[in-house]
């Protein structure tokens, strides 16, 4: 499946609608610190339901350690400031997809990691700044899903 990677989330409750979207999909959820709450954090809990025994989530010491622990994939930057739309590519199993903290963004210097053909973003109408964290990781992991069938779902 997918690896979802989350650098510096900031809101709580997004982190537990992603650990519950991960359990339900497949794909496996990388938080890398530091986080702006406790995992514990009752608002985690609350979002995330029942699923946290059911998802896998691995948290991260820095950009560096989720990059050791992910070598060999293709990754791609979720941005509003790529050009690309998400639905411009033709996502694989094993794919990498790494959104920013709420508040900002993926900062500059991980953007400059990729290249413009792996920086994607969501369509939106013109003015509107962003989209919510938790759906925009919605929105791309089904549309990678779907191209792959929705391999392993019922």
């Amino acid at each position: 499946m997918f690896d979802i990677v989350l650098y510096q989330p900031e809101i709580p409750p997004n982190t537990g609608n992603l650990i519950r979207l991960a359990a339900n999909t497949g794909c496996r959820l990388h938080l890398v610190e530091p986080l702006g709450f406790d995992l514990s954090d009752k608002q985690v809990a609350r979002a995330g339901l029942d699923y946290h025994d059911m998802a896998c989530v691995r948290v991260h010491v820095g950009w560096g350690a989720v990059q050791a622990a992910l070598p060999g994939r293709r990754w791609f930057a979720m941005t509003t400031k790529a050009s690309s739309s998400y639905a411009t590519i033709e996502f694989r199993p094993g794919d990498v997809l790494v959104f920013g903290p709420e508040s900002r963004g993926l900062p500059t210097e991980i953007l400059d990691e990729f290249d413009a053909a792996h920086r994607l973003r969501l369509p939106m109408l013109p003015g509107s700044r962003s989209v919510n964290l938790s759906n925009a990781v919605s929105v791309t992991v089904f549309e990678a899903w779907r191209q792959n069938g929705f391999s392993g779902g019922v």
